[in-house]
C-alpha cells in the first residue's frame, strides 16, 4: 500500500502496455481505491494539467523550470536572420552576375539589339535572317578582341569548343498559296554544320556566305546556333568570398514555326556553376569562409537544440493525452473529444521542428557552396527563406501567452475552418472564370494567353489593380469578343470585389468580434479546460515541485513495486 501511494503522489506518469494477467492485478487495485485516494488522484491530475498549460514564465514559478525552449528560440532567430543576410547578399551577386551576363550576351550576338526588346525582336527578310546568323558567328570568332568581360572559349584538351549551327525543317514541303495548294511532309529533319574558333577571319567576310549556307523559308522551322563560354565572378572576391566559375551554354534561336512572315530571335542562356579548378586569392579570403562555415555549424547546434527540445515537448504531449483519456474513462466513464485530445498536440512546436530541419538542410548547402562542394544556390536559398520565415512565425506561440498579443491568434485559429470551406467554394468560380477567359480572350488579350497569366490578372482586379489596362488593352478585331469581353470583365469584378470578397471579410471580422468578446465576458470552456480550472493552486504555491523519487503511473497496467 505505501507503494501505491507513493506512486499516486508523484505527477509524472507513464503508460505502457501489458498483458491480460497484469490487467487482472490492476482490477484488483481499483477494488481497493477509496474516496479519498481517488480525491487525491484526481487533484494530481488537474494539478500536472494545469502546469502542462502554463506559459514559460508560470512554469519557472511553478518548479524553476527555466525556459530553455524560449531562450534558444531567441538566439536561434538572430542567427538565422544573420546567416539568411549573409547568404542573401552573396546569392544577390551571383544573380546579377547571371542577368548581366545574359544582356551582355544580347548586345554582343544579336545585331541591332537594345534592352526592352526581348517580346520584339524578329526579322522580316531573308536579308535580314542571314546577317543576322552571319553577324553572331562573326562576333562569336572575333570574342576575344571584342568582349569587355573576362568571357572565353571552353576548351577541351588542346581544342576549344565549337559553335553548332543548326537548321530545322520538313522532310519535304512544296506550298502554293496563290493556288490554295501544298504538298508537305511533316517528318522533321536537322542539318548542322560547325565553327571552330580558330578558324581565320581573313577566309571569311560578313558579306560573304562562305559556309554555303541556304535556308528553304518554305520548309524551315527553326535555326539554333548553340555554343559555349566560360567565365569567372571575380566581383566576390571584394566580400570576401571565393570566385565561382560559369558556364554559359547559349543557344540563338530564329523560330519560323508560325511561317507568318515574321522570325522571332531569342537568345536562351542556361547556366552552370562549378568550382574553378586551380586558383589563388592573396589575403585573409580563406579565413573568412572558415569563420563563416564555424558560423554556420553553431547555426545546426542551435538547431539541433531546439529540434530534441520540441521533440520531446511533442511526446510529452502526446503522453499526458494518453494519460488523460485513459483517466477520464476510468473516473468518469465519459471518453475525451477530439477537441480536448488536439489540444495537448501543439502546432507550434511541428511549425519549429520543421523550421530547424529546414534550416539544418539549408545551413548544410550553404557550407557546401562556401567549400565549392556544391553550386544549389536556389536550392539552399529556399531552405534559408522559408526555414526563417517558420522561425519568425514560431516566436508568435510566446506573444499569444499574453493576452493583448493573442487577438491575432486566436481570430486566426478560429477563422481558419471556415475560411478554408469559403475559398474552397469561391475557386470554383474563380477557376471557372480563368478558363472561360483564356479560351475566349486569350487571342485578342496579352493578359490572358496562358492560364498563368489570367489567374494572375483576375487576381490583380480583386485587389483593384491595374484595370483601365485591363480594360484598354483589348483588342477589337472582333466585335463579337470585344462586347463578350466586357460583360465578362464587368461581371468579375462586381462578382467577386463586390460580394466575394466582402463576404470574406466579414467572415474575418465575425469571428474576430466573437473573440473580442469572449475576451471579456470569457471562453466558453470545454470538458478539459473547466476540469483544470477547478485546480485552484497558484504557481508559486510550492504544489507542483516533483519529489525526488522517480515518476510512476497509476494508470500503468503493470506497476513497478518497490522491492
Amino acid at each position: 500500500m505505501e507503494t501505491f501511494f507513493s506512486e499516486m503522489e508523484n505527477p509524472e506518469v507513464v503508460v505502457t502496455s501489458c498483458s491480460s494477467h497484469e490487467d487482472e492485478k490492476f482490477n484488483s487495485y481499483k477494488r481497493r481505491i477509496s474516496v479519498s485516494q481517488e480525491l487525491l488522484l484526481e487533484d494530481q491530475m488537474k494539478r500536472k494539467l494545469k502546469f502542462f498549460f502554463m506559459n514559460p514564465c508560470e512554469k519557472f514559478g511553478a518548479r524553476g523550470r527555466k525556459p530553455w525552449k524560449l531562450g534558444i528560440q531567441i538566439f536561434k532567430i538572430a542567427m538565422v536572420t544573420i546567416q539568411l543576410v549573409f547568404f542573401g547578399l552573396s546569392n544577390q551577386m551571383v544573380v546579377a552576375f547571371k542577368e548581366e551576363n545574359t544582356i551582355a550576351f544580347k548586345h554582343l550576338f544579336l545585331k541591332g539589339f537594345t534592352d526592352g526588346m526581348d517580346d520584339t525582336y524578329a526579322v522580316y527578310t531573308q536579308t535580314d535572317v542571314y546577317d543576322q546568323i552571319f553577324f553572331a558567328i562573326h562576333q562569336f570568332l572575333r570574342l576575344h578582341s571584342m568582349s569587355v568581360g573576362n568571357h572565353a572559349y571552353e576548351k577541351k584538351g588542346a581544342k576549344e569548343s565549337i559553335m553548332a549551327i543548326c537548321q530545322h525543317f520538313y522532310r519535304r514541303g512544296s506550298i502554293w498559296p496563290g493556288n490554295d495548294t501544298f504538298d508537305i511532309d511533316p517528318e522533321i529533319e536537322t542539318d548542322c554544320f560547325y565553327v571552330e574558333p580558330m578558324q581565320p577571319l581573313s577566309n571569311w567576310t560578313q558579306d560573304g556566305n562562305k559556309f554555303n549556307l541556304t535556308l528553304d523559308f518554305h520548309r524551315l522551322l527553326t535555326v539554333e546556333l548553340k555554343f559555349k563560354l566560360k567565365a569567372i565572378n571575380l566581383q566576390t572576391v571584394r566580400h570576401h568570398e571565393l570566385p565561382d566559375c560559369y558556364d554559359f551554354t547559349l543557344t540563338i534561336i530564329f523560330d519560323n514555326k508560325a511561317h507568318s512572315g515574321r522570325i522571332k530571335i531569342s537568345l536562351v542562356n542556361d547556366i552552370t556553376i562549378k568550382e574553378c579548378k586551380d586558383w589563388h586569392v592573396a589575403g585573409s579570403i580563406q579565413k573568412n569562409t572558415h569563420y563563416m562555415m564555424i558560423f554556420d555549424a553553431l547555426v545546426i547546434l542551435t538547431c539541433l537544440a531546439s529540434l530534441v527540445l520540441c521533440i520531446r515537448s511533442v511526446i510529452k504531449g502526446f503522453q499526458l493525452q494518453r494519460e488523460f483519456v485513459n483517466f477520464f474513462l476510468f473516473h468518469f466513464k465519459k471518453e475525451v473529444s477530439v477537441n480536448d485530445q488536439m489540444e495537448f498536440i501543439d502546432g507550434w512546436y511541428i511549425l519549429i521542428i520543421i523550421s530547424d530541419v529546414l534550416t539544418i538542410i539549408g545551413s548544410v548547402l550553404k557550407m557546401e557552396i562556401q567549400a565549392k562542394s556544391l553550386t544549389s544556390y536556389d536550392v539552399c536559398s529556399i531552405f534559408l527563406g522559408t526555414s526563417t520565415m517558420l522561425v519568425w512565425l514560431g516566436v508568435i506561440r510566446y506573444l499569444g501567452f499574453f493576452q493583448k498579443y493573442n487577438l491575432l491568434i486566436l481570430t486566426l485559429q478560429a477563422a481558419l475552418p471556415n475560411v478554408i470551406r469559403f475559398c474552397c467554394c469561391a475557386a470554383m468560380i474563380y477557376l471557372g472564370y480563368c478558363f472561360c477567359g483564356w479560351i475566349v480572350l486569350g487571342p485578342y488579350h496579352v493578359k490572358f494567353r496562358s492560364l498563368n497569366m489570367v489567374s494572375e490578372c483576375l487576381f490583380s482586379l480583386i485587389n483593384g489593380d491595374d484595370m483601365f489596362a485591363t480594360f484598354a488593352k483589348m483588342q477589337q478585331k472582333s466585335y463579337l469578343v470585344w462586347l463578350f469581353s466586357r460583360i465578362y470583365l464587368y461581371s468579375f469584378i462586381s462578382l467577386f470585389i463586390y460580394m466575394v470578397l466582402s463576404l470574406f471579410i466579414a467572415l474575418i471580422t465575425d469571428t474576430y468580434e466573437t473573440i473580442k468578446h469572449h475576451q471579456e465576458d470569457g471562453f466558453p470552456e470545454s470538458e478539459l479546460h473547466a476540469f483544470i480550472a477547478e485546480c485552484k493552486d497558484l504557481p508559486n504555491s510550492g504544489r507542483y515541485r516533483l519529489n525526488d523519487k522517480t515518476p510512476e503511473s497509476i494508470f500503468c497496467c503493470c506497476p513497478k513495486m518497490s522491492k
